[in-house]
């Protein structure tokens, strides 16, 4: 999965949410789109359960970001939204 992290990235751009195409257990989620990669990157990690993410990946200006790519985004100096507590916590646990 590409997610090369650059110096400059476009919060702004617009994004979709595509699901995991394998998974078929209860709260799957479905595709999104969202006006911001911003609010995409914030849904992804702040709303959507980590085990769901697993093979998700959100396409940002025809660039591809699977789990780990959004997680760093949204840790990101640069992240234009207030985050939310729990989700940072949820983020870095994933990770451990």
């Amino acid at each position: 999965m590409q997610h090369q992290m650059t110096e400059t990235f476009d919060f702004s751009a617009t994004a979709e949410l595509f699901p995991c195409r394998a998974r078929k257990a209860k709260g799957v989620i479905g595709y999104r789109r969202f006006d911001s990669a911003a609010e995409a990157v914030r849904f992804a990690i702040e709303d959507v359960p980590a085990p769901l993410l697993v093979g998700a990946y959100l396409e940002i200006d025809e660039q591809r970001f699977d789990a780990d790519g959004i997680r760093a985004l949204y840790e990101r100096a640069d992240f234009p939204l207030p985050r939310e507590a729990d989700g940072a916590d949820a983020a870095t646990e994933a990770r451990t």
